[in-house]
């Protein structure tokens, strides 16, 4: 019998080498795969490259936080949990704006810096204006969201989340990145009580 799987796909600016695989490796051990890629910046390079991970390594279970969150959403015919749920990157200027960048976390490639362009930020919108196309009724059980009840970035796409998975959101008590505690005491209880991996 081979070993769960479970793909996470992190927020703008992070890398797949972030804490929270971190603490997902050590919560589930040996018996599950974590595979987490570092997301392209531009969505034009990033979703097909997560689209074609996700086809050849065949996740049992798809977890995205922000950004990622909005690339979860896409992956349709896998189970999903998409955490604080970023669907308008584009319109967040104060995040993702025209210029250089630092990376949060460590990336494979060993960059530390990285430019949004205008065409990236174009990019972004049109993708959005698409991201719920494919939505079919026999996916909407299998997509799931978590929203912090302080979170002022991906609170706001509740609503739009529930329009296309009615009652597959829940609310917990945090902001918008996700800490260790909310790992730990929300989304890996989450998993375990739903029998997600």
């Amino acid at each position: 019998m081979r070993n769960k799987k479970i793909m996470y796909l992190h927020g703008f600016a992070s890398s797949g080498l972030s804490g929270t695989v971190d603490i997902l490796r050590n919560e589930f051990g040996e018996d599950v795969e974590i595979i987490a890629p570092d997301i392209p910046v531009d969505p034009v390079d990033a979703l097909p490259l997560l689209r074609q991970i996700a086809a050849d390594s065949k996740p049992d279970l798809a977890i995205g936080t922000s950004m990622g969150g909005m690339y979860a959403q896409m992956l349709h015919g896998i189970t999903r949990i998409c955490v604080n749920p970023s669907f308008a990157l584009s319109k967040k200027s104060d995040i993702v704006y025209v210029g250089e960048h630092r990376w949060f976390n460590r990336r494979r490639d060993g960059a530390v810096k990285f430019a949004v362009t205008q065409r990236i930020v174009d990019n972004f919108a049109e993708m959005e204006r698409h991201q719920f196309e494919g939505c079919r009724e026999d996916d909407q059980r299998r997509c799931y969201a978590l929203f912090g009840d302080e979170d002022t970035i991906g609170l706001p796409f509740r609503d739009v989340f529930e329009s296309h998975y009615p009652g597959m959101s829940r609310m917990f008590h945090g902001g918008h990145r996700m800490n260790a505690e909310v790992v730990r005491h929300v989304l890996i209880p989450f998993i375990r009580e739903n029998n997600l991996i």
